[in-house]
């Protein structure tokens, strides 16, 4: 991996992952194509910067960081299943990844399920702060986000649809879905680099400083991404991103199986 290639994937990450796009899919298209998706310190690369995106989170929102003891457990709930599930199902996930037809389907499926999500869940009294949230409705987003373990799903999309599905605003939905990132994406990245560290996976100097670009890259574009999400998400609705995730899909069809195949692990 060069700087260039790191800049590139650092701003994907950056973009989508706060996004209902799915930044997984993204992320292991865009190495596919740059033909380093099966370098070991790609995989581990992908993982680690997401450490600066979910900060980008704790500055935005940092005073609702500390309004409440409520607040924590409640996102400790919502984590719960994630936990559980991504340890008991974890060689299963992989073998997901190595699949760009789970992606494609993935994007698609759930393009077409934001294109109805306004309509599915309009409820008449909504939620409209996350210190309405019961424990109840937290564990049910929580196993909602679990879907996002199919490479394609997208943890925001999920999570925001499972929220609205327990009548949350859209906002709310959102916001309690950034929230829910940080311990999500702080687990996953602690595990796998320990995983990593445990194989004998060693960093060079050049490795360290791609890393450290990384997420300082990622944390500035997920700034702005998150900012101008919920400026949006607010007036307009998913149905921009639904359409949007429906061409990408058909498109990483079209590339793979009539142009060139993408070898993904």
């Amino acid at each position: 991996m060069n700087t260039f290639q790191a800049i590139v994937l650092a701003v994907i990450e950056g973009l989508t992952e706060f996004l209902p796009v799915s930044s997984t899919g993204h992320m292991i298209i865009a190495s596919s194509f740059f033909g380093i998706a099966q370098d070991d310190f790609t995989k581990l690369f992908t993982i680690v910067i997401q450490l600066g995106t979910i900060m980008s989170v704790v500055v935005l929102y940092f005073k609702r960081f500390f309004q409440s003891v409520d607040f924590y457990l409640k996102l400790f709930v919502a984590f719960l299943p994630a936990v559980v599930l991504g340890l008991l199902l974890s060689d299963y996930i992989d073998a997901l990844l190595e699949n760009p037809l789970t992606v494609a389907i993935s994007l698609v499926i759930g393009g077409f399920i934001l294109l109805k999500v306004d309509d599915w869940f309009a409820p008449s009294e909504e939620i409209q702060s996350d210190q309405q949230i019961s424990y109840s409705t937290a564990i049910k987003i929580g196993f909602f986000q679990c879907l996002a373990m199919i490479p394609g799903v997208s943890r925001s999309g999920a999570s925001i649809v499972g929220g609205m599905s327990q009548k949350l605003s859209r906002t709310t939905a959102a916001e309690f879905s950034f929230f829910l990132a940080v311990p999500t994406m702080l687990g996953a990245t602690l595990k796998k680099s320990y995983d990593y560290y445990e194989a004998g996976f060693e960093l060079t100097s050049d490795q360290v400083n791609l890393l450290i670009i990384g997420n300082v890259v990622g944390f500035l574009v997920a700034l702005l991404a998150i900012k101008s999400f919920i400026g949006y998400l607010s007036k307009h609705g998913f149905r921009l991103f639904g359409y949007y995730r429906i061409v990408a899909g058909v498109a990483i069809l079209i590339i793979h199986y009539f142009i060139h195949p993408l070898t993904i692990i």
